[in-house]
């Protein structure tokens, strides 16, 4: 009920600001809403500058970023329609404005108010969803396949019990020896490598596992809600794809060393899915103080530790093979371990191979009503200006009470993040094109996105899969979780960044 209340919110909330635009002259906001696509060219806009934007702070190739809307710079005072300025050079600001007295006067800052990147309308959203769950439907089929080795061999009920005393004290609605305790394992494990592609099959094969033990079919179990929401809290072991986005930024605003961020994001995350436990095992009256856990918990972190120690002695490179070794090569391992058990257990290999792979292709396609109606809101969301409206809404509230601003600047990836990732990660590349890699705010949107999930994607899609209708307090959890990433992520960075 509250998922259909907060989706609800979301539609009416969008159509409300784009009336708002529509009656202050914007004509083609809700033609944008519903069929704009993001690949449409912007109106061209002129402008005349005085100044530099690094005289405000800004990187010092703000003028790119500009392009990219559309901002195209004239030396033609009476062609311009916006004159962009450092403020400090008010005489010659009166002087273009007799020239022009209809030119819009605005600071290298204050324009981002008007900057605006394209998203897909509605219809092109439900094009996306679909091509999504196409996409998904090779990754499922192949990694339900494995998974249907695995468990006719009995790997996963080994795991399972392995795992079983830490997970029965989190999960004491799950058997010990129950399958649900492997696949929340694999989960978990793919997600700490960074290893989308598996997490998400291992993810849906677990909330259907988990399925099987819920009495109410239609209502999430406690095992359900503690297992998403520590899935979503996002703990990864190495954030490859930040690094890699602040090593490929043009040479400007590039990092001058990409992996200042690595730590303050592993404390985050890390600290994110603490609170995520913490928060959950209050709702179910767990007592998570049990020596079992502490010791599970105080061995995961000395492991991940140990790694970090490694890993901060590594240049940018080294650090990404690394990655791409630990993570891919873990993969190939289990693939090999799984053939050889099945192998030895004189399992059909290939028909246990295809029975899960068909379950996979099943579990795809039945996604995609729940991807169509939470991205077709979030779209909404984004075209109507919504998210724009609430990010100059706390830069003008922060200012006013005289507060360090510079994180602000930052925000615009954590608000998007629990709604979209690709959004998240265009809003992080966006940060840092405008301040600079190394700025606070584009270290702090590196650190911002990689402590969380998002949120609303992973509900829609796992609740989704196993028809789950009643998500109770998911969405309350996941969000108090992402708040405490985003405050930690905040305080990390004047702590490392000043």
């Amino acid at each position: 009920m509250a998922l259909s209340r907060i989706w609800s919110a979301f539609i009416i909330v969008a159509i409300l600001v784009a009336a708002v635009r529509g009656l202050g002259g914007d004509k083609n906001i809700f033609n944008r809403m519903v069929v704009g696509k993001s690949s449409d060219t912007y109106d061209t806009v002129r402008y005349y500058a005085i100044g530099t934007p690094a005289n405000q702070n800004m990187a010092a190739n703000y003028t790119v970023l500009l392009k990219e809307y559309g901002y195209v710079k004239t030396d033609s005072i009476k062609q311009a329609t916006v004159l962009l300025s450092d403020d400090r050079l008010p005489d010659s600001i009166t002087l273009i404005k007799a020239v022009n007295p209809s030119i819009g006067v605005y600071s290298y800052k204050s324009i981002q108010a008007k900057l605006e990147r394209k998203a897909d309308g509605i219809l092109e959203t439900c094009k996306t969803a679909v091509n999504i769950a196409i996409g998904l439907i090779g990754i499922m089929a192949l990694f339900m396949g494995f998974m249907s080795i695995a468990e006719k061999a009995g790997g996963i009920r080994v795991l399972s019990k392995v795992i079983g005393p830490f997970f029965s004290r989190l999960f004491p609605d799950v058997p010990k020896d129950h399958p649900a305790n492997g696949h929340m394992m694999m989960n978990y494990s793919a997600n700490l490598l960074g290893l989308d592609n598996a997490a998400t099959p291992f993810g849906l094969k677990a909330m259907e596992s988990l399925q099987e033990l819920n009495p109410d079919k239609e209502r999430a179990s406690n095992a359900q809600l503690m297992f998403l929401c520590l899935h979503a809290s996002g703990l990864t072991l190495i954030p490859v794809g930040i690094i890699a986005a602040r090593v490929s930024l043009p040479k400007e605003v590039a990092a001058a060393n990409a992996m200042d961020i690595f730590v303050p994001c592993m404390i985050a995350t890390f600290v994110a899915t603490m609170a995520a436990m913490f928060i959950v095992s209050f709702k179910q009256k767990i007592n998570v103080f049990q020596p079992v856990i502490l010791a599970w918990v105080g061995g995961i972190s000395a492991i991940i530790s140990l790694l970090v120690i490694y890993i901060i002695k590594l240049d940018t490179a080294e650090a990404q093979t690394f990655s791409g070794i630990l993570s891919n090569g873990i993969i190939l391992t289990i693939f090999i371990l799984i053939v050889l058990g099945a192998l030895y257990k004189k399992i059909n290999v290939f028909d246990a191979f295809v029975e899960g792979a068909k379950s996979g292709f099943e579990t795809a396609v039945r996604i995609i009503p729940y991807l169509v109606g939470m991205l077709v809101a979030i779209s909404m969301l984004r075209t109507s200006g919504t998210f724009d409206v609430i990010i100059n809404g706390m830069k003008m509230f922060f200012a006013s009470i005289g507060a360090d601003t510079r994180f602000v600047d930052g925000l615009p990836t954590a608000l998007i993040k629990p709604l979209s990732g690709s959004g998240a990660r265009g809003m992080m590349i966006d940060t840092m094109k405008t301040f600079g890699a190394d700025s606070f705010a584009g270290r702090l949107a590196c650190v911002l996105q990689g402590s969380s999930d998002t949120t609303f994607y992973v509900i829609a899609v796992y609740f989704g899969a196993v028809g789950i209708k009643n998500t109770r307090y998911a969405v309350g959890a996941m969000l108090l979780a992402d708040l405490v990433g985003i405050i930690t992520s905040i305080l990390l960075c004047y702590l490392f960044f000043g």
